[in-house]
């Protein structure tokens, strides 16, 4: 810590020098005005100012002090006042003191200075500190509010069929407080295409925060800017995407990557044709039978996450989606929420979890089994909040 004093007691000087140099503090000290006034006009940086509030008289100092603010409203200022004089301090809180303190004829002040500077710094780290919290929370809203803007809405859908659709942004909890929602990298995607075939799409990017999201709307951008007939072949696509955001850094560096699971449905024949890179497998619920699997097996399905290697591996896959089911597309927030106040292994919502709830939500409308997989995979973190971003996209067949 770098201290500049102001003093009006030479002898004293030394003792404050002594007191307050202990540790790694810097200590600037002078008992002359006009030395003191071109130290506080230098360009030399300072972490605090103690200056006597009585030296050379007091309107003097307080118009110094006055100066100190608007040259270095960064640094904080205590003044130093004599016992007989602490009313003088008043217009100094008024105008922005941080701290004051009582000089006592015995000196017995000087164990309490250190302290006091080492508090009054303290407090502006922890005000500076709330500051960029504040600006970061906007600035992360807004991503939030560009990543939900791309996020499909109002999904059309052909008569027998129903899609319905969710997405939740992972939280972190601060102490004393609400978990705070951040800006996430989850995905989803469901338009109809001219020959009324149906695009649907979940994605994933690595990681939290500002990267991930802006990985996402990367993908997005480029898969809007795709011709119809390239929507059609499932892998072929999915490699498109893979080859160009490989070259993209805000994808592809320090390690990034996106899992997505992209298929293209066909009402007519009920056929969905599909592409996995790396992602969870669609999960089928028989609303009959009460049957509930996945409709691949990952190892032999699917090809590596996007944005690692040029060559992914992908392959068509083709799944037809009986009457009176549901398929499920999801990413990994849904079954990897757990209890914020685990430690070391813990246990998660799980697939078991997953499908606990769509059997007890079968014969409720599509919409509401969706609400109630969010609503129990969030009660079952117990208040922590996602520790991942969640999407969850539901194709009923009736």
């Amino acid at each position: 810590m770098r201290i500049l004093v102001s003093w009006d007691n030479e002898p004293q000087i030394e003792l404050l020098k002594m007191y307050l140099g202990m540790g790694d503090h810097a200590v600037v000290a002078t008992a002359n005005w006009d030395q003191f006034k071109m130290l506080v006009a230098s360009p030399q940086t300072f972490d605090v100012i103690l200056m006597a509030s009585s030296y050379p008289d007091h309107d003097p100092a307080f118009e110094l002090f006055e100066k100190i603010l608007a040259m270095r409203p960064e640094c904080p200022v205590v003044a130093a006042c004599l016992q007989n004089e602490v009313y003088r301090i008043a217009r100094f809180i008024e105008s922005g003191l941080r701290s004051y303190v009582i000089r006592d004829d015995n000196c017995d002040f000087l164990f309490l200075v250190l302290a006091i500077l080492e508090a009054a710094v303290k407090q502006v780290e922890t005000e500076r500190e709330r500051l960029i919290s504040a600006q970061l929370r906007k600035e992360v809203q807004s991503v939030r509010e560009l990543q939900e803007s791309i996020i499909s809405k109002d999904i059309q859908t052909p008569e027998g069929f129903k899609i319905v659709a969710k997405y939740e942004s992972s939280q972190i909890r601060v102490i004393g407080s609400k978990p705070v929602t951040m800006a996430g990298g989850d995905y989803y995607e469901a338009f109809t295409l001219p020959d009324h075939r149906i695009v649907l799409l979940v994605g994933d990017a690595s990681g939290h925060g500002m990267k991930a999201c802006m990985s996402i709307f990367t993908m997005h951008t480029l898969i809007r800017m795709i011709r119809f007939d390239e929507y059609l072949d499932a892998a072929l696509l999915v490699q498109h995407i893979n080859e160009h955001l490989c070259k993209q850094s805000v994808v592809s560096g320090a390690g990034g990557f996106i899992t997505m699971l992209y298929g293209v449905f066909d009402p007519s024949t009920r056929e969905l044709l599909w592409a996995s890179a790396g992602h969870q497998m669609p999960i089928l619920h028989n609303l009959e039978t009460d049957e509930i699997s996945e409709i691949a097996n990952a190892d032999d399905s699917s090809g590596l996450p996007i944005g690692l290697f040029e060559l992914g591996g992908y392959v068509n896959n083709r799944t037809i989606i009986p009457p009176n089911s549901r398929l499920l597309l999801y990413t990994d927030g849904l079954i990897e929420a757990f209890p914020g106040n685990s430690r070391g292994d813990h246990a998660e919502f799980g697939i078991s979890g997953l499908q606990h709830t769509m059997r007890n939500n079968r014969t409720k409308p599509a919409q509401e089994c969706l609400d109630r997989l969010f609503a129990d995979s969030y009660a079952f973190t117990q208040g922590s909040g996602r520790h991942d971003d969640t999407s969850v996209l539901i194709l009923e067949s009736v």
